[in-house]
């Protein structure tokens, strides 16, 4: 199934004593499926606090994410580990489940590997993963170039795209104009969709789109229609809730977006906190400037 356009990382919701609320996570990929019109969902992805997920945990939460999509939107898995063969473990514990691609960090605990080492390292996980794999380029003291992206996506058989993340345009930028035909290139400038899309990216895995995804498959429509002046006001709108989102708790934000959309996400698992009085303010005005509808409950 192809992967493209508005794919949201889904947060994971946890109960008061932080294990899964899998009936919560469930009811949230059919609504963006069936009510938000996303094109697929990202589990266990940095929104998801994938980084604190077992691997039974990250095996629950994709099997569940695949049973409710049912073949109607493709499912993208998060791994985010420190050592080739953590990632493995983790890619053969969701062999068996109908995922579309495995989004994977680079090493990155504190010690960076060299370029040599991260393609060593992507090829091997290739090779043994079940699924195709996507390099999800987030990491700042282990970030992937445009040039190390290009060799690997032309060189690894398996490796099939990259999510590039962090604030840089210009990376994206360099990336879709050496790169666009040698693998699949998902944004995840969350501040940048609109820009994102204009410039070629076959689409965005990013926090943003979790927040608001009805919003955000407008916009992608809107720039494939090109409709540009629809998509600026998209964007205007957007801008003001990555802004509200952003923070060290980014994921405990958007579970607060949620909340106030009437669809409570559960609580961050230790130790990130939850959003403060003063960040939820700001997410509630900034999603009432981008004409999200809340119900009434959700200001008490």
């Amino acid at each position: 199934m192809k992967i493209h356009g508005i794919v949201p990382p889904m947060v994971t919701p946890f109960k008061a004593d932080e294990s899964v609320d899998e009936g919560l996570l469930r009811a949230e990929v059919e609504h963006l499926i069936a009510s938000a019109g996303v094109h697929g969902v990202a589990v266990g992805g940095s929104t998801s606090e994938g980084h604190t997920l077992s691997t039974d945990e990250l095996r629950q939460t994709v099997a569940a994410a695949c049973e409710v999509a049912a073949g109607r939107v493709p499912v993208i898995a998060g791994i985010i580990v420190d050592s080739t063969r953590q990632a493995i473990e983790k890619a053969e514990a969701l062999a068996d489940l109908d995922v579309a691609a495995l989004q994977v960090t680079p090493v990155h605990y504190l010690f960076r590997p060299t370029d040599e080492m991260t393609f060593e390292h992507f090829s091997r996980l290739a090779e043994r993963a079940a699924q195709p794999v996507m390099i999800y380029n987030v990491v700042p003291w282990a970030y992937c170039s445009p040039a190390l992206l290009d060799r690997m996506m032309r060189e690894i058989d398996g490796l099939i795209g990259v999510k590039q993340s962090a604030g840089d345009l210009k990376l994206l930028a360099d990336l879709l104009l050496t790169s666009a035909d040698a693998g699949l290139i998902m944004s995840a400038v969350d501040a940048l969709m609109y820009p994102s899309f204009c410039l070629g990216a076959h689409g965005a895995i990013a926090a943003i789109l979790t927040a608001v995804p009805e919003l955000c498959v407008a916009l992608w429509d809107q720039v494939q229609a090109g409709d540009h002046a629809a998509a600026l006001d998209s964007h205007r709108k957007l801008l003001p809730v990555f802004n509200a989102l952003v923070g060290d708790n980014m994921p405990a934000n958007v579970k607060t977006a949620l909340a106030l959309q009437g669809r409570p996400q559960g609580v961050p698992r230790m130790p990130m906190p939850a959003s403060s009085a003063e960040q939820r303010a700001r997410i509630e005005a900034a999603l009432l400037n981008a004409g999200i509808k809340m119900p009434a409950a959700s200001f008490a």
